[in-house]
């Protein structure tokens, strides 16, 4: 069971690290091509994404949870896959039309000068108008996952992620086409990732099923309640963004923002490994709830939490003893005020890593075993409940310092409440067993 364990997880993280390393080299070439101007652009334009991925993971994880718990109680499941894309596709429907009609007033809304929204206005009106395919892409490799196949969802990413590599360089600096050409290839990205997908959908091995179910909102709001950590886990990434990019600008100006850009789509990388490890973990652990095994969802509990020590300890080492490398690879400019506005940045936002891994996988922990309260209740915490008062607090005591330790404070405080929570036994007798762990 442990093999199988470091399997999943161990797939699902180099899935997830693929995704990282598309974004931090769209990172770079924009770097490269327009300097700390791009960078700051593209760290305006995070939230946009962070709410889109948000939503799409929302629905596909907790579609595929409902799927995989269903599927173990011996219960039909064979709508759940055609119910997930079907409700992607019609919630992107307005992000599709704000794409095409007011990228612009969105870029002015999230703090960008007359001067960014010029260098970003295509940008995100691709990225909006791809908004379909990134929000089903969590479908796609999440109901592989649950449905035996972490290997194929893994390979997708990958895939997805090289593709979105190679293209980068091609449609930016070959062909010309700028920050224009970026947005086309990581547009595509996700159409690679679920074409691959789909090799598992059409073979002899897919269980999932196909069978249509006119969209019900009842059933789309059973499954998103197992997809609220997912959620927020996502929707954080944004959440923050947006209050550090109007403190930063207040703070530092522009270069202060491209110096917590540097920060952020380093941080993508911790994140997804996080992410990762508690996707890879909730499969196991719905179908040994669904079997009514508690003492093995406990036991995966354990490992990952095992695990999730580990890889913070990896990564702190790692960013504390090659801060100004790290930083370096996305200064092509040489700016010296990015560099010392991000060495301490990135040296203290990370140390939120701490506490972050072991938060995002409690609070995945509680959706795999159908307790969305105690999930949602974390989730609310580390995603905005927290963040938002100790960002602004911590500023206005620290100034830059304070922002950058604003996320350790919120990820201790979270961490916390759902030790406080599952000691108190308030929510279910998962989460009074879980003090045992």
């Amino acid at each position: 069971m442990l093999q199988k364990f470091f399997k999943y997880i161990l797939q699902s993280m180099a899935g997830m690290l693929g995704i990282s390393v598309y974004i931090l080299a769209d990172t770079y070439f924009i770097s490269v091509y327009s300097g700390a101007d791009g960078l700051a652009v593209l760290n305006l334009i995070l939230p946009v994404y962070g709410l889109i991925y948000a939503i799409g993971a929302m629905i596909g994880i907790g579609s595929a949870t409902r799927y995989a718990i269903d599927r173990a109680q011996g219960k039909s499941a064979s709508f759940y896959f055609l119910s997930a894309v079907t409700w992607d596709i019609l919630i992107s429907i307005p992000l599709v039309l704000a794409g095409i009609f007011i990228p612009d007033k969105i870029l002015q809304l999230l703090g960008a000068d007359a001067g960014l929204t010029a260098l970003g206005k295509q940008y995100l009106r691709i990225i909006l108008a791809a908004s379909p395919f990134f929000m089903s892409n969590y479908a796609f490799t999440a109901f592989a996952r649950n449905d035996s196949a972490p290997a194929i969802a893994m390979l997708g990413s990958i895939a997805g992620s090289m593709f979105n590599i190679v293209f980068d360089y091609i449609f930016m600096f070959p062909a010309g086409l700028g920050l224009t050409g970026a947005a086309l290839a990581t547009a595509f990205c996700p159409l690679v990732t679920m074409s691959i997908c789909g090799t598992h959908y059409l073979g002899k091995h897919n269980q999932v099923g196909f069978r249509f179910r006119a969209p019900s909102l009842r059933h789309l709001i059973a499954c998103c309640q197992l997809g609220v950590s997912a959620f927020v886990g996502e929707i954080s990434s944004a959440v923050i963004a947006i209050v550090f990019n109007f403190l930063l600008l207040g703070l530092a100006g522009n270069v202060g923002v491209a110096a917590y850009g540097v920060t952020a789509n380093l941080s993508v990388v911790a994140m997804c490994l996080f992410n990762g490890l508690a996707q890879g973990t909730q499969p196991l652990i719905s179908e040994s709830y669904g079997k009514g095994d508690h003492t093995q969802s406990r036991q995966f509990l354990t490992w990952g939490v095992i695990a999730c020590l580990i890889v913070e300890a990896i990564i702190l080492v790692l960013t504390w003893s090659m801060t100004d490398p790290l930083i370096q690879i996305f200064n092509q400019e040489q700016n010296a005020e990015l560099l010392h506005y991000a060495h301490s940045g990135l040296r203290l936002y990370f140390l939120g890593f701490l506490f972050a891994g072991i938060n995002i996988l409690l609070v995945a922990y509680f959706s795999a075993v159908a307790q969305p309260k105690p999930a949602i209740a974390g989730s609310l915490l580390r995603g905005a409940v927290a963040i938002i008062p100790c960002a602004v607090t911590l500023a206005r005591l620290f100034g830059l310092n304070g922002v950058w330790l604003s996320f350790l404070a919120s990820e201790m405080i979270t961490f916390f409440a759902i030790l406080l929570l599952a000691r108190l036994g308030h929510t279910s007798k998962e989460s009074h067993n879980f003090k045992k762990i």
